[in-house]
């Protein structure tokens, strides 16, 4: 991404309020001499807000099975649909070939009339009638057995793939479930704070960040400055895009996003498909060392994979935080880094590519 870009990128974070704001706080507790560290309570608030991602991803990874999983519900059916008008035109020529030799029963079969036959040559073409007549009989037969064989067999799939269907349904409840007890669980613990307290979290995690950040990139552990591919500058164009929209949990857009939603739809719209979540992007995508990092590319946090965010260049990213937050260009330094990808692996750079 060209410098021209970037300034124009971090000023349109700083106007849609990228900044981290105050969290909310509805209630205040009965000031005590037991009050707890201000650390400490950013180091819960943080585990709370990991684990609700987390949650999250695990929502997302199974919203995405049942995607795929009623796609292929609908397939077998259509294929079943298919093979059952088949099957019921087989067992209708069935049909019209028993009642054709019903109705020859009486009369000498072809068999005896080749017997009789006093012209050599009426009986080479009796011989091959009949060899046509059983040659039609042995196909719908066959064709009538086959289709049944296959209906069947379709019919067990589409069963099963119904089941695994209404399991995944099932799971997603669940899953649902998990995080709305999660962000309840966050929601708990801003309530029982005070405004003071909030500011203290908040300045005191600002702080975590900005040692973080100056610990990594003067280190030159970033490499040097380079330029997006062609698809890697359309998805940081789509991202940027996005800047100000609200964190949503399950979100892919478009208006709004979570942090999985947002990389995946802006790689999407950049005509490269990636997978769904944050951990199976890390699992699935080609790895890149950090001291490699190109803008477009994504940005991975926690050992559990359960946060990315794409990298914009110069040490910094846009990505959805977290709930109550907005899509913003954040220092890449905000999570513990585990590592970093590249949706479009060894893509030329757009100025090479021309």
């Amino acid at each position: 991404m060209s410098g021209r870009l970037l300034r124009l990128v971090c000023t349109a974070a700083v106007a849609a309020g990228t900044v981290l704001a105050p969290l909310p706080a509805t209630a205040a507790p009965e000031p005590g001499t037991g009050e707890r560290p201000v650390s400490e309570l950013l180091t819960d608030l943080q585990r709370l807000y990991r684990q609700a991602e987390k949650a999250t991803e695990t929502y997302d990874a199974t919203e995405e099975k049942l995607t795929r999983q009623r796609a292929e519900v609908e397939r077998l059916d259509t294929e079943l649909t298919r093979t059952r008008i088949a099957l019921k035109d087989s067992r209708g020529a069935a049909g019209r070939l028993a009642r054709e030799q019903y109705q020859n029963s009486t009369a000498l079969s072809p068999y005896v009339r080749l017997l009789l036959a006093r012209d050599p040559q009426q009986a080479l073409d009796e011989s091959h009638v009949i060899g046509q007549l059983a040659q039609e009989r042995a196909k719908t037969v066959g064709r009538l057995t086959g289709t049944e064989k296959k209906a069947d067999d379709l019919a067990r799939r589409a069963r099963k793939a119904l089941d695994a269907q209404l399991t995944l349904v099932a799971r997603q409840k669940k899953n649902r479930d998990d995080v709305q007890k999660r962000l309840r669980d966050v929601e708990e613990l801003l309530v029982s704070l005070t405004p003071q307290q909030i500011a203290q979290i908040d300045e005191l995690e600002k702080s975590s960040v900005d040692t973080a950040q100056r610990a990594l990139v003067p280190s030159g552990a970033l490499g040097a400055e380079r330029e997006p591919s062609r698809a890697g500058d359309r998805a940081l164009r789509y991202a940027v895009q996005q800047l100000g929209k609200p964190y949503r949990w399950g979100a892919a857009g478009p208006e709004s996003y979570d942090c999985s939603g947002l990389t995946s739809q802006a790689w999407g719209h950049a005509g490269t498909p990636v997978p769904r979540t944050s951990q199976e992007q890390w699992a699935r995508l080609p790895r890149v060392p950090l001291d490699r990092l190109r803008p477009g590319d994504l940005v991975v946090y926690f050992p559990e994979a359960t946060h990315v965010a794409m990298y914009l260049g110069a040490g910094k990213v846009i990505q959805a935080p977290r709930t109550g937050e907005q899509i913003r260009v954040s220092p890449i330094a905000s999570y513990p880094v585990l590592g970093a990808v590249r949706p479009d692996g060894d893509q030329a750079p757009a100025t090479e590519a021309r």
